[in-house]
């Protein structure tokens, strides 16, 4: 079990997005919002003081924690080497999906994984417009969580032919030189998907809402929680080489399937990279 109160984790994620993130949705002046590497990657206001309010929330609760955040990441690249040789770490997406709550887009969320010892033990995705949380704890299953208390199961799809797949696909971060290949290869799909928001792609999936999920970029805040949270809706994650995906992982991509068979099929048929 997590060595941290993962329903107190849940309630700091959201009692920040009350705070920092929700008063600012649509009212972000242009000083507010910056560019980071290039014009996709952007960072608000509400991103930097929503991490800092977690942060300090997260040490009081977990004083023995390290905490590695996509904005202190960004200000000192080394935490990710303190991630990998952590006992104890929790990892934590301030704004999943900046570029669509910049845009004044009700597509966003607020991300926190736990980290024991290299394997990720616990996963929280939380929807400050749904006010909800879909979480898990490994070997307890997968959750979707409302602040009355009320909790659903979570499974994951039962998958149907190739030709009738409904899945969500990160385009922008695939390999280059495959690209047009996999692209013209999503036509053999039902209906290809991409919400510019991880946590909400993993959301509908482990939902049973969609059959597969698809990255290339793996930076540890947009994919610890949301893998974890879909194995233990009975998913099959795996990287794009067949090989488990661990929190130490920065590329390789990520398929994202209900069964192995479907994760065979789509990794032959559509993403040959």
């Amino acid at each position: 079990m997590p060595a941290i109160d993962i329903d107190a984790l849940a309630n700091i994620l959201r009692d920040a997005a009350k705070a920092e993130i929700l008063p600012r949705f649509r009212n972000l002046g242009a000083d507010m919002v910056h560019e980071k590497t290039e014009a996709i990657d952007l960072v608000t206001v509400a991103d930097i003081e929503a991490e800092r309010r977690i942060k300090a929330d997260v040490a009081l609760l977990a004083p023995d924690a390290v905490f590695v955040g996509e904005e202190s990441v960004a200000a000192r690249p080394a935490l990710l080497d303190e991630l990998d040789a952590a006992d104890l770490a929790v990892v934590v997406d301030p704004v999943d999906g900046t570029a669509n709550f910049a845009a004044g887009l009700p597509l966003f969320a607020v991300m926190a994984a736990v980290v024991s010892k290299g394997e990720t033990v616990a996963g929280i995705i939380y929807d400050p417009m749904g006010d909800d949380w879909v979480l898990a704890e490994k070997g307890s299953g997968a959750w979707m969580r409302r602040p009355d208390g009320s909790a659903r199961r979570l499974q994951v799809a039962k998958a149907p032919s190739l030709d009738q797949l409904v899945g969500h696909v990160s385009v922008t971060f695939l390999p280059p030189a495959r690209k047009p290949d996999i692209m013209r290869n999503l036509s053999k799909v039902r209906v290809v998907a991409n919400y510019r928001v991880a946590g909400h792609d993993y959301r509908t999936f482990a939902s049973g809402h969609s059959h597969f999920v698809v990255f290339n970029k793996l930076m540890p805040w947009d994919h610890l929680g949301g893998t974890l949270i879909s194995a233990e809706a009975g998913a099959y994650v795996r990287r794009f080489d067949g090989t488990e995906y661990l929190p130490r992982h920065r590329e390789g991509g990520l398929i994202i399937t209900p069964d192995p068979d479907t994760w065979a099929l789509l990794r032959r048929e559509v993403f040959t990279v």
